[in-house]
């Protein structure tokens, strides 16, 4: 799996209970893998940005699922509120 955590720039901090969700699950993690940038931050965004630990658990659990069934966007989620209206974070 790739180290986002090293990098630097308009990715955010893969957060570690969505990392080790993502290497326990073969099929979400080669679908991750296959994200662009953008999508993956959609992701971490959708995850990092719950308020109780009950719904970042029901997102991180979704987030495998999504993956699974081929999604690249976490659904029915407006966006990261870090990226502008042009795409840039």
């Amino acid at each position: 799996m790739e180290d986002v955590t090293a990098l630097t720039g308009p990715l955010h901090l893969l957060p570690d209970d969505l990392r080790l969700s993502l290497e326990a699950n073969a099929v979400a993690l080669a679908a991750w893998n296959d994200l662009t940038p953008l999508a993956r931050n959609e992701f971490i965004c959708w995850v990092t940005d719950a308020k109780r630990a009950e719904t970042r658990a029901r997102r991180i659990r979704r987030t495998q699922e999504e993956l699974e069934e081929g999604m690249r966007r976490p659904c029915c989620w407006p966006g990261c509120r870090h990226r502008e209206r042009t795409g840039r974070v």
